[in-house]
């Protein structure tokens, strides 16, 4: 960080210092204050991947870039399997295993920093907001976890497994549970602001999406949910009120992926959607002409195409404006995890213990590696390296 500061300095510097000198001295001390302020600020959160999807509207892309060919750096051996994805924060992993064991890890060297028990599993993935780690567990308790402390802030029960993962919204966080609620609870102190019952297990994480008022110009924040009630809901943050429900035709265990006004999922009724935020309206519906199989995994999102791995043992890259096949890639093994997209690539687990990249643009594989462990948790991606998760409970790190 210090040499990038360096670097931009210098080359401030020399385009500054074309200007008159007396210009230039009563500028300098002010300039150069916010110039520094700045890039401390844009420095101090480059690269930090804060959960499950990376963003809040969950479209699984990075902005840290990766090499071409990564190196596995270290391994870390966790007491049980890993279901989840790893939140990187400043320096830090943080990931649930099995074994209710919440886990912090240094990010250069692998070796535990500490750890929060809880008394069930955690396949939830962690999401770190504001110095405090989130996440649920199998007994349905969520946990707020202080980062600094180690301590537990609160806790807040519902009555079924949570697998989905924490968002946020302003002072709110939002997930899922197996009770079929929505829930949204105050961020700081635990209690309950409101919660959407639905018709099912609410399994995926909640996206949030901003919509901006042509008129007036006011920006509402809703909460977007998929569940095994095969409906896809938008419901208002501030009041917990449902706009829109939406029939996707089976059930969905995936999390929706978000795109201006625009949602993408995969269905286990073996196709993947787009569906219209603003009408509900099923914009297009992809779905293999020979392979029907369900999708388990979520969407990452670009501009130009959507990236989802199948049960079919493919990866599927579809045109975002009309569904239309960009390209597959057929592995050996059903593919649960979710992609993520670095730079020009697309990384993956499989369940045959395959973690892959491949190239965006075409599909073709250009690296993989071996865990010899199937893969079922999603990349994370930090500061130039890459995470991961096995089923025999090691956590991955390569850059």
């Amino acid at each position: 960080m210090n040499r990038f500061i360096e670097i931009q300095v210098d080359q401030w510097n020399s385009t500054y210092f074309k200007k008159s000198e007396a210009t230039a001295q009563r500028s300098v001390p002010a300039t150069f204050l916010i110039l520094a302020l700045l890039l401390f600020a844009s420095q101090a959160t480059l690269g930090n991947w804060t959960s499950f999807r990376g963003n809040a509207q969950l479209t699984g892309v990075a902005d840290s870039q990766l090499p071409e060919n990564p190196q596995l750096l270290w391994t870390f051996q966790a007491g049980d399997m890993i279901e989840s994805t790893a939140a990187v924060v400043d320096g830090t992993v943080y990931i649930g295993a099995l074994d209710g064991i919440f886990y912090a890890i240094d990010a250069q060297t692998g070796e535990k920093q500490w750890t929060y028990q809880t008394n069930s599993s955690i396949k939830a993935s962690v999401a770190i907001h504001d110095g405090v780690a989130y996440f649920g567990d199998g007994d349905g308790v969520f946990h707020a976890v202080d980062i600094n402390t180690h301590e537990m802030k609160w806790q807040f029960r519902t009555e079924g497994e949570i697998i989905s993962s924490a968002n946020f919204a302003g002072d709110r966080v939002l997930f899922g549970s197996y009770d079929g609620f929505l829930y949204c609870l105050n961020r700081e102190n635990g209690e309950l602001i409101w919660k959407f019952e639905t018709e099912g297990y609410v399994h995926g994480t909640p996206g949030v999406w901003t919509q901006v008022d042509s008129n007036s110009g006011k920006a509402k924040n809703f909460v977007i949910v998929t569940g095994c009630d095969s409906y896809l809901r938008v419901i208002n943050i501030d009041d917990g009120t449902q706009t829109q429900q939406v029939e996707l035709g089976a059930y969905v265990g995936a999390s929706a992926a978000i795109s201006q006004d625009h949602v993408y999922c995969g269905t286990y009724g073996t196709e993947i959607l787009s569906v219209a935020l603003d009408t509900g309206e099923i914009k297009w519906r992809y779905q293999h002409p020979k392979r029907r199989f369900p999708f388990f995994a979520s969407a990452a999102l670009t501009e130009d195409s959507v990236i989802i791995g199948g049960r079919d043992k493919m990866v599927h890259a579809l045109s975002p404006k009309t569904g239309e096949s960009l390209w597959t890639y057929t592995t050996k093994s059903r593919i649960e995890s979710s992609a993520v997209i670095a730079g020009t690539r697309v990384f993956l687990g499989t369940t045959r213990g395959l973690f892959i990249a491949l190239d965006i643009k075409t599909g073709e594989s250009v690296w993989e590696f071996a865990t010899g462990s199937s893969i079922v948790a999603s990349p994370s991606v930090s500061d130039g390296r890459i995470y991961i998760g096995t089923e025999d409970g090691i956590l991955y790190c390569f850059g």
